[in-house]
């Protein structure tokens, strides 16, 4: 296996700008040594090299490796057709959470927009306890987000542009080091790797990716939020964003956002959790589904009935495939149809709730 995963790191490290078309080949040959061996010019001799000299890095500080093809990958970004092969994680966290919001912004935002962040986390937190906070550790809303999340004891986990090696901002270590006790580090980049501008770019997808909801708070006309409010909307997660005064340069990018009708507007916590259905609901009296209705399910529905009837938060479609090892289409239409007998609910970000009557 420790030659497998060289050759996976290895694959990721020397061609990062060319996830999706990798993913393709590994999928065909379905392990990344028969695929370098069916196509050698893929990594180079170097690459293999610093490969080894990370794994080595990665078994001594105890760092957690992910692949794209694995079970505890990352589902929600799994979804993703440009996601990264290899993830490298760092931290006590849970990498699949119940609930993931994203919230980025500007780096120099005002004294309101970080009160907001503060004030917004704390609520949902309180609306939603099993919530995990991501961002990127940048100045500004990042670093305000995690810091909110740790002070109010919900994990945060930071997606930096770098290797696991080193944190940018350095000023920012100890929000780092704190994050590692609840949530933690997750990144594409091996060691050795510098914060570069275009890696900012590209971490700002799994940003995107591994959400359920991304929260925009302040950010210019153009920006590295705005990018990841598009990426979001290109991974059909739902984006929020918080409005600001007209003639605020700090809100140009959220209101063109709310007036384009690529961010839905948000100003509370609860607006959030009423939009994800995410709220406490009151407790009804049980009432059973009608009989012929359970009579006429087909056993994949039965099966999926049964899966929904674990939880009252329902479960992830990429959650039921990978329970009951079906193909994707298959699950999603079956699903379909119980909705539209009224058996189960469709929630936003794909998730699937069981409907008691």
């Amino acid at each position: 296996m420790r030659e497998e995963w060289i050759n996976r790191i290895a694959i990721a490290w020397s061609n990062r700008t060319r996830q999706r078309q990798l993913r393709n080949v590994l999928d065909q040959y379905g392990s990344a040594l028969e695929a370098v061996a069916r196509h050698p010019d893929m990594i180079s001799r170097d690459a293999i090299e610093h490969a080894r000299r990370e794994l080595d890095f990665i078994e001594k500080h105890r760092i957690q490796l992910y692949y794209y093809k694995d079970d505890n990958y990352p589902y929600r970004l799994a979804q993703c057709t440009d996601a990264p092969i290899v993830l490298y994680a760092k931290g006590d966290m849970d990498i699949n959470p119940k609930r993931v919001v994203s919230i980025v912004g500007t780096r120099m935002p005002s004294e309101r927009g970080k009160d907001w962040c503060k004030q917004f986390v704390l609520d949902l937190t309180t609306q939603v306890p099993d919530v995990t906070i991501v961002s990127g550790l940048a100045y500004g809303i990042d670093v305000v987000a995690h810091r909110a999340a740790i002070d109010t004891g919900v994990p945060t986990i930071i997606i930096p542009a770098h290797g696991l090696d080193r944190i940018y901002p350095a000023a920012h270590r100890n929000v780092a080091v704190e994050a590692l006790n609840n949530g933690g580090i997750v990144t594409e980049y091996t060691t050795g790797t510098e914060p570069e501008r275009y890696n900012f770019v590209a971490r700002n997808r799994i940003i995107a990716g591994m959400a359920d909801a991304v929260v925009i708070v302040e950010s210019k006309t153009k920006g590295g939020s705005l990018i990841t409010a598009q990426m979001a909307q290109d991974y059909s997660r739902d984006v929020f964003a918080l409005p600001g005064r007209f003639n605020d340069n700090n809100s140009t990018g959220c209101n063109d956002l709310i007036k384009m009708q690529r961010a839905q507007l948000i100003t509370s916590a609860e607006d959030l959790t009423h939009a994800m259905q995410w709220q406490t609901e009151s407790k009804q009296p049980a009432q059973t589904v009608m009989v012929e209705l359970l009579h006429d399910l087909t056993d994949l529905q039965r099966q999926l009935w049964e899966k929904l009837s674990v939880t009252e938060d329902g479960w992830h479609v990429n959650q039921l495939v990978m329970e009951l090892q079906l193909p994707y289409n298959e699950v999603a239409a079956e699903l379909m149809m119980m909705e539209l007998n009224g058996l189960v609910k469709g929630l936003p970000g794909g998730v699937w709730r069981r409907v008691e009557r």
